[in-house]
């Protein structure tokens, strides 16, 4: 397996709000509207800025108030890193744009 997904699906890391506009209103248009949102884990040589699409089902607003930027969003969704299909799990503070997050393998995938 990849170094560096094996480095991510470890133990749970600090991660950021990724993208280029790392904005609390960006944020909520991603998980929102868009069900694709960019997640930086910041434990890596210069970061690690992950697109991942969002599981609707398995994503968890009820704690948070975007208005207020207060609360948290729990995250979970795949995407293919290095060759390798995983599932990105994040709680992310509205108040701060940073929280935990951790890669789950699913499986390899073959060029």
């Amino acid at each position: 397996m990849n170094d560096l997904v094996q480095r991510l699906s470890e133990q749970a890391q600090p991660v950021v709000v990724g993208g280029s506009q790392a904005t609390l209103s960006d944020f909520q248009k991603r998980v929102l509207e868009m069900g694709y949102v960019f997640i930086k884990f910041t434990q890596t040589r210069g970061g690690t800025d992950l697109g991942v699409r969002l599981d609707k089902q398995a994503t968890d607003v009820s704690k948070a108030d975007f208005a207020q930027g207060t609360g948290t969003v729990h995250l979970e969704g795949t995407l293919i890193l290095n060759y390798v299909r995983v599932r990105c799990v994040a709680d992310i503070d509205l108040a701060t744009l940073q929280g935990i997050g951790q890669l789950h393998v699913l499986e390899e995938v073959h060029p």
